[in-house]
């Protein structure tokens, strides 16, 4: 189906400061792919918001041309200023969007902390994916109940985690689909647009921080060093997912 199938007469008025004829294009096709996404799958589809760069672009996209898709932000209890305040920005710049915050489970929390220590996740691999399993993995389960498919702002360049990703693929471990919009897009496509658009994003990215989780688990990292090095940052790459996104 074209394009011009899913985009209203006025639909480029988000667009009109992108100059670069290449990222129109690119923009545009994201935009497809989300009209594709919300006309397949309805109230079945929620995008998982981590309020990362790649994110602040789909959130703007979304606001824009979708804004019934539903989507969700896990708040850990432990991530930085600096994302809480963009949280507030998005719901107050954009009020029609329909932006759910999804918590750890107090009791499961405190339980956690209580026997392994609030900063346990230090201490080993096991204990670290544990903590994400408390604060991450359950919320994410109740924030994709019920839902045939979600979006995210995954990226094959992102870390060597993620360089077999497809725009659309199964996912078996949440059994529902998971769709990247901007699965072959690079970070300098992203920041090109996100700056041509004028969106709002968080800031400890102009801090060198291209990758932003939790507070205690996420530094800046030097310039030309992986994007990923700076989450989890005793650990081996390979290891550097928190069970979000399982292949």
């Amino acid at each position: 189906m074209s394009l011009d199938a899913f985009l209203e007469p006025d639909a480029g008025d988000l667009l009109d400061g992108v100059t670069d004829a290449a990222l129109k294009q690119k923009l545009l096709a994201v935009v497809e792919r989300l009209q594709q996404a919300a006309a397949e799958y309805g109230e079945g589809l929620t995008f998982a918001n981590s309020l990362g760069a790649e994110d602040a672009l789909l959130t703007g996209l979304i606001a824009e041309y979708q804004p019934d898709i539903q989507q969700f932000v896990l708040d850990t209890g432990r991530l930085p200023e600096e994302t809480l305040t963009l949280l507030d920005r998005v719901r107050q710049k954009w009020p029609q969007l329909r932006l759910q915050a999804y918590y750890p489970d107090a009791a499961a929390l405190q339980s956690w902390v209580t026997e392994q220590g609030v900063n346990a996740f230090y201490r080993s691999q096991e204990l670290r994916k544990a903590c994400c399993g408390v604060r991450k993995l359950e919320p994410l389960k109740r924030a994709l109940a019920g839902r045939a498919a979600w979006i995210t702002g995954l990226r094959r360049e992102q870390s060597v985690t993620r360089d077999q990703l497809q725009y659309s693929e199964r996912d078996e471990a949440n059994g529902l689909q998971k769709i990247s919009p901007l699965f072959d897009w690079s970070e300098a496509e992203v920041w090109e647009a996100i700056h041509a658009l004028k969106l709002p994003y968080n800031r400890l990215h102009d801090q060198d921080y291209p990758s932003i989780g939790c507070a205690p688990c996420t530094r800046a990292v030097n310039p030309g060093d992986d994007p990923r090095s700076g989450r989890w940052w005793w650990e081996n790459p390979e290891t550097r997912e928190c069970g979000l996104h399982q292949r």
